[in-house]
């Protein structure tokens, strides 16, 4: 079983435009946007990732924090699509993010984030309570996301110190003061959340060899590899054994929604190692499924078979062990 971790669950509506004027509310006229369709489903970096691999036939359990009446609509929507659920209840309601798309400009969409709701100091003490007994399953965990209010920085650290005390390898698919704090308990993989700023810590991500130089510190600082995506579709592998350079040769105008290709690949590493893979030919096919997942519009592909076309695309190279 494979447990995903997701503080700060969020319930995804996704509104495509076919366009969005540049003098938009200046006049009456401008005032309001009509969308040709629209979408919603369950959110979260660690739902994503659960949901990805249920598709797969992966038994996998998400935890986080749920409340309200969005807290329900996600908890439906995560036991709909085949994800097992152990999640803390609060009282305050989860966050519903919102993200437009232009019509041609599904690369770069625009992302509306609420903060989401307090957690308060009881709710925590129940989730480690639940999330130790649920180790006791964990082949893997995934600790996914940005922290909600109430949630201690050292959150990621605290639950990775677990974890390897139990023997189970994390994957930390997150940015900022959490990711750095949880590599000193020595991941298996860190994936840097890097939407909103282009750094590692106080490293830049501008060029890749910034990129290689942040892999290399995040190895010296405990993790066994490290993946950075270098742009749209090209990431960098780092580890004790090597660097790898992956490219998915696609033009970001085949893009339709790029929202849920990072959780995607997390994704299809997980699935690539469940089935015996090693980790560079885990992160191709993870590589391939966040490719698949960028030109639909749903927020995942979960076809196999658009995945294995993407696959036969994706190029590796191995830059050496300096």
């Amino acid at each position: 079983m494979i447990l995903t971790v997701t503080p700060n669950p969020a319930l995804d509506k996704f509104y495509w435009l076919e366009d969005l004027p540049d003098d938009l509310g200046l006049t009456e006229e401008k005032s309001a946007l009509r969308a040709e369709k629209s979408m919603t489903s369950a959110g979260g970096k660690g739902i994503n990732v659960s949901v990805f691999l249920a598709a797969h036939g992966i038994d996998t359990v998400a935890m986080g924090f749920l409340g309200g009446h969005t807290g329900q609509i996600i908890l439906r929507d995560v036991l709909a699509r085949g994800v097992g659920a152990n999640f803390v209840w609060i009282e305050e309601e989860n966050r519903i993010n919102v993200v437009l798309i232009v019509q041609g400009r599904g690369y770069h969409p625009i992302h509306i984030h609420e903060e989401g709701p307090r957690i308060p100091k009881e709710a925590l003490e129940i989730f480690l309570r639940k999330y130790e007994r649920m180790l006791l399953r964990a082949h893997y965990v995934v600790l996914a996301g940005a922290l909600p209010p109430g949630v201690p920085p050292d959150f990621y650290q605290e639950l990775s110190r677990r974890a390897r005390a139990r023997g189970v390898p994390v994957v930390v698919h997150a940015g900022g003061e959490p990711m750095l704090r949880a590599l000193q308990e020595r991941p298996f993989l860190v994936k840097p959340d890097v939407r909103e700023t282009l750094r590692f810590g106080d490293m830049p991500l501008r060029t890749k060899e910034e990129v290689v130089a942040a892999g290399r510190h995040a190895i010296a600082q405990g993790a066994s590899s490290c993946l950075i995506s270098h742009h749209l579709t090209g990431d960098v592998l780092v580890s004790v054994d090597g660097v790898w350079e992956f490219e998915g040769k696609v033009p970001p105008s085949a893009f339709r929604n790029v929202v849920g290709a990072d959780d995607a690949l997390v994704g299809g590493i997980l699935v690539g190692l469940k089935q015996g893979m090693d980790l560079v030919e885990s992160v191709k096919y993870g590589m391939a499924a966040a490719v698949a997942s960028a030109k639909v519009d749903e927020k995942l592909c979960l076809e196999k078979e658009k995945i294995a076309e993407e696959l036969a695309q994706i190029e590796v190279q191995f830059r050496g062990k300096e």
